[in-house]
């Protein structure tokens, strides 16, 4: 079973690191499985978008979690969907199932309107159009601390283990 993750690089003058970046290479450390992991993704929807396509198309995971940073939020969360112009389409993950197994995490159903939005709409779109039944999420990630590091990381992991099976 391989996923597919995916991070963004920082895009303002005062961030040291992105949250979701700093995630991954924590879950990096710790993973030994087959999970390509698209880290630092630029933060421009076309060409992140186009990087994580191509990578989907040449690996072809068994599910992808997008991850981006949100600084103002205080626990993971899982967007139900991405919106473009009119358009909304949600994942096709059921997420109440997956939220209950959760400590520190919620379910959101605004994925911000920024570059985080923009690639999982391109995501799902591509998946919608090319006919593929792969789960897909995007989870926003606070700001990591010593207090909530462990139990964020804890949450992802789990996150990954229900994606796996």
């Amino acid at each position: 079973m391989t996923l597919l993750l995916t991070s963004f690089t920082t895009w303002l003058a005062h961030q040291k690191s992105n949250s979701s970046d700093d995630l991954l290479a924590i879950i990096a450390s710790k993973n030994t499985s087959k999970d390509y992991f698209l880290r630092q993704l630029p933060v421009d929807v076309d060409l992140a978008s186009n990087l994580a396509i191509a990578i989907l198309k040449k690996i072809q995971p068994q599910g992808i979690i997008c991850c981006g940073m949100a600084e103002s939020r205080k626990q993971l969360t899982i967007e139900s969907n991405a919106t473009c112009n009119e358009n909304c389409l949600l994942t096709s993950l059921d997420l109440q199932p997956l939220i209950s197994k959760l400590s520190h995490s919620a379910i959101s159903h605004d994925a911000g309107k920024f570059v985080c939005e923009g690639l999982y709409y391109q995501v799902l779109q591509y998946l919608e159009k090319s006919d593929l039944s792969i789960p897909c999420i995007f989870v926003h990630v606070p700001i990591l601390n010593k207090d909530n590091e462990s139990i964020i990381v804890q949450d992802f992991q789990t996150i990954l283990e229900y994606l796996s099976y």
